[in-house]
């Protein structure tokens, strides 16, 4: 069978994207988007996915829940994402990010790129 589709999500970029006070606590931000992922999955796919969701700095103490694995990057996020898509050379990837430099290096690897909308609807 198959391995389900591979859904890397840029944490920072897609909690950054709506100014909602995010800044004020960036660990709660993402704590939110990880059970919104958790719950929601990938809206318009049907199929299961392997969620997985970087994070970096202040919201690397978030823990992983049922349906998404979190990554705490030991630096970058971006080399974090770019290292997780490498890795799974082979298997449909998509990453969700608004970073144009990020989204350029990731696609060089083979991977889809979709924006922080797809997620936040």
């Amino acid at each position: 069978m198959d391995e389900p589709l591979l859904v890397i999500v840029d944490g920072a970029n897609v909690v950054g994207s709506r100014p909602d006070g995010w800044w004020r606590d960036r660990k709660g931000a993402a704590e939110r988007l990880r059970d919104r992922l958790a719950a929601g999955g990938l809206p318009g796919h049907a199929e299961p996915v392997e969620m997985v969701l970087v994070v970096e700095g202040a919201a690397r103490g978030v823990e992983s829940v049922p349906g998404v694995r979190v990554e705490p990057a030991s630096g970058s996020g971006d080399d974090r994402i770019v290292e997780l898509t490498a890795e799974h050379a082979g298997r449909h990837r998509l990453v969700v990010t608004a970073d144009r430099g990020l989204r350029g290096r990731v696609t060089a690897l083979g991977a889809e790129v979709t924006g922080p909308r797809v997620l936040l609807g």
